[in-house]
């Protein structure tokens, strides 16, 4: 499996919702672990973005998928970022 960040943002519309229905967050982790991404683990955070999550995807497009379809909702802006572990990319250099 593959390891990635992904940043989120609340739109005004989605800062609603989990005012309204914070377990809306777990709701959301439930219905992508069924697209076939797990949340590993999840932050709220302050600053630019609202949410850090470390999911773990079997590929690319995988987590592209989620990423359109949360996106799609038009109540979150999501920026993915692909994340490898540092013994791999330490390896990776020495070749």
């Amino acid at each position: 499996m593959a390891t990635f960040i992904m940043l989120s943002s609340l739109t005004d519309e989605g800062a609603k919702t989990i005012k309204q229905n914070p377990e809306r967050v777990r709701e959301v982790n439930r219905e992508i672990e069924k697209l076939g991404v797990r949340v590993v683990s999840q932050y709220a955070v302050l600053g630019q973005y609202d949410f850090v999550s470390i999911v773990e995807a079997p590929d690319l497009n995988t987590v592209a998928r989620v990423s359109a379809e949360l996106a799609s909702r038009g109540s979150i802006k999501i920026q993915t970022l692909a994340a490898i572990p540092i013994d791999d990319f330490i390896a990776g250099l020495r070749k």
